[in-house]
């Protein structure tokens, strides 16, 4: 068994010296418009066998095109799973690809665009929707899915302040990083006596799952985006991978370039990678 998991980007895993560690909470940060969803689609079609599952959090406006990116990029469309039905058999084939979670409904995520009434209404629906969440990454983990793409996180001053990564955190490390049978009484609770035998059938590592987060920032400029500080106590503090994608001046062209800020217990190549929107998707310069 590989000790490293593959981007599917033959350049990016030579800058990651060799690929994503196992178990990785990954961060991809730019601007909307530069590339992370196409990106992040890439990275979920690296393994042959199978498209991971993405965790859409979009809230306002429409998705994120996962869909057409995987039909074009992977030559596999992405169906989406309806967030109003719950999975009521884990076991059985593994749920559509794609979770849209809080579903498109134009509703605020940041504590600080809402009154107390309203948090704590979102609050409570939350509590009401995450069986489907755990049951629908439970579902994908006991069918072999070990990586997840969470996409749709808006722009935000203070982690505090989003509702998008509290659900973030919560996927990582209680869902996640959790070992099988844990997460198995989780989602089966009273059922889980009954259901032991097939919990055992469907073991799974825990412990080679990967979460790319896509976190959309109100910085267009890589150099910007890289003179921030990774703040102790927030997500990009607690990631083992943080890459950058922004625009640079280059030549005197505007170009667009991803720098590993962080790449936690392994080489990174310190330089900025440059690159192109293909019709390949991304697309690295050698």
């Amino acid at each position: 068994m590989s000790d490293r998991v593959s981007t599917g980007i033959q350049r990016l895993d030579q800058a990651l010296g060799g690929g994503l560690l196992p178990g990785s909470l990954v961060m991809i940060c730019g601007a909307t418009g530069i590339g992370k969803t196409q990106l992040g689609v890439q990275m979920l079609g690296a393994d042959s066998d199978r498209i991971g599952a993405v965790i859409d959090l979009s809230s306002r406006g429409d998705s994120q095109n996962h869909h057409d990116y995987a039909q074009r990029l992977l030559g596999r469309p992405l169906d989406a799973h309806d967030p109003r039905e719950m999975i009521t058999d884990p076991f059985a084939a593994p749920p559509a690809s794609v979770l849209p979670f809080l579903g498109y409904h134009g509703r605020r995520v940041l504590r600080s665009q809402m009154d107390v009434d309203q948090w704590h209404a979102w609050q409570s629906e939350l509590n009401r929707r995450l069986p489907l969440l755990y049951r629908f990454i439970y579902s994908h983990l006991v069918h072999g899915c070990q990586r997840f793409l969470i996409d749709g996180i808006e722009p935000l001053q203070e982690q505090s302040d989003s509702l998008q990564l509290e659900l973030t955190e919560l996927i990582y490390h209680r869902m996640l990083r959790k070992e099988h049978d844990w997460l198995a009484r989780e989602v089966l609770r009273e059922q889980f006596a009954a259901q032991a035998d097939r919990v055992a059938q469907h073991a799974y590592d825990h412990r080679r799952a990967v979460a790319i987060v896509l976190v959309t920032t109100p910085q267009s400029l890589l150099d910007q985006l890289m003179s921030q500080p990774l703040a102790d106590g927030d997500l990009a503090a607690g990631a083992n991978t943080v890459m950058l994608m922004g625009r640079r001046i280059e030549d005197g062209s505007m170009r667009r370039g991803l720098f590993i800020a962080k790449h936690r217990g392994s080489f990174a190549d310190p330089h900025i990678l440059s690159f192109d929107i293909t019709a390949e998707g991304v697309t690295f310069c050698q």
